[in-house]
């Protein structure tokens, strides 16, 4: 059974987190993305999708069963924290 995990963060920079994302993981994963949407599947099995809100960014990871979701979720906030250095960005896992 596949593992899942969601997240908010708020932030009024949603769409250019969504899209720095996708665009940083297109040369190794399937990447599908609109200013609000972003579908992001790693050869893993592992899988990242975001909604961009005008006022948060909406995330969900899903990782195979024998996937280490903790460590994925990392790897995201990671990412995310990295993109968004200019703000002080709180990603609160559900």
């Amino acid at each position: 059974m596949p593992q899942n995990a969601a997240a908010t963060a708020r932030t009024e920079n949603a769409s250019r987190y969504l899209q720095q994302l996708c665009k940083h993981w297109g040369h190794k994963a399937t990447v599908e993305f609109t200013p609000q949407e972003g579908d992001i599947r790693f050869p893993t099995g592992n899988r990242l999708t975001m909604q961009a809100h005008p006022d948060h960014l909406a995330m969900q990871v899903t990782v195979p069963d024998d996937g280490d979701l903790a460590h994925f979720k990392d790897v995201v906030d990671r990412h995310i924290q990295r993109f968004a250095f200019r703000e002080d960005l709180q990603i609160i896992w559900a």
